[in-house]
């Protein structure tokens, strides 16, 4: 059985304080339950902070363009759905340049797990407003504060199909690494947006901040996150911000819908190329 400092590669070294240090811990606690092979797992990336994890986590990685980590997890995942993939993007990153992708995960339902930190600036890039900054606030790229309302993941998420919704605190990393972990297991596309402070460029939305503005879903006897329309009415209505499992249910994934053969990947199919058919098929288009 492997533990959390068998999946530690190196020491990172993002600034003191920064949340994704909570969601690096939490990532080593799930994979390390699971007891994930390194040579099994893939971690894809995009630009942003959070892009230098899979330097330090032990698994295969890849670094992937700004806003396009999940056409490449997606692939990788349809090439081998033996593999175990995670796709982890910023706020930016997810939301912005790469919305489109998203909603169109979601709706197909590829088994893949997608973390999103959600500093609610871009960081990397010294602290402009990002998709999900607040309105008003101020920063270097709206010094009279932003004029647009921030996009909620979790209800985007819902409205676009997605079977696996969950919201999590980098500042409680074991129970971030549960929500992880039942993202894994889930059959499907997982979702989890990460609330994640940014020390250095968002002083206003701390971890103080998150602390006093989230509520946690299992603290609510009465919630059921199979319930689709209490999902919706949770975070739509609920004063503060909800963190957990918010949905969760069954349904076909792209990979069981599209591959031929699940038990032969794509990528053990013979690559040799067949040089009579393939002139073959130039003969038809002279």
């Amino acid at each position: 059985m492997r533990r959390e400092k068998d999946y530690h590669l190196s020491d990172p070294t993002w600034c003191p304080g920064c949340g994704i240090y909570g969601l690096f811990a939490a990532l080593k606690m799930a994979a390390g339950d699971l007891d994930l092979g390194p040579e099994e797992t893939v971690i894809v990336t995009g630009i942003g902070c959070h892009g230098r994890l899979n330097n330090h986590f032990r698994s295969y990685g890849f670094h992937a363009l700004h806003g396009r980590t999940l056409p490449l997890a997606s692939g990788i995942k349809l090439a081998n759905p033996r593999l175990s993939v995670l796709s982890i993007s910023g706020d930016g990153d997810a939301y912005s340049i790469g919305v489109g992708h998203f909603i169109h995960a979601l709706r197909k339902n590829i088994d893949i797990t997608y973390l999103v930190v959600d500093n609610r600036i871009y960081a990397l890039t010294q602290g402009q407003a990002s998709p999900t900054t607040p309105l008003g606030h101020v920063s270097i790229s709206a010094p009279f504060g932003t004029k647009e309302l921030p996009l909620d993941g979790p209800r985007l998420a819902l409205a676009s199909g997605g079977t696996f919704i969950a919201r999590g605190f980098s500042g409680q990393p074991q129970k971030l690494a549960a929500l992880i972990k039942k993202g894994i297991q889930h059959k499907g596309f997982s979702f989890i947006e990460v609330l994640s402070p940014c020390v250095t460029h968002n002083k206003i939305i701390s971890a103080q901040w998150f602390k006093e503005h989230i509520s946690p879903l299992d603290e609510d006897p009465g919630y059921d996150p199979r319930d689709r329309k209490q999902a919706g009415e949770k975070l739509i209505k609920e004063d503060k911000i909800p963190v957990g499992l918010i949905y969760a249910e069954e349904r076909a994934t792209y990979g069981e819908l599209v591959l031929p053969e699940s038990d032969h990947p794509l990528v053990g199919n013979d690559l040799d190329l067949d040089v009579k058919k393939f002139e073959g098929i130039l003969e038809e288009f002279q």
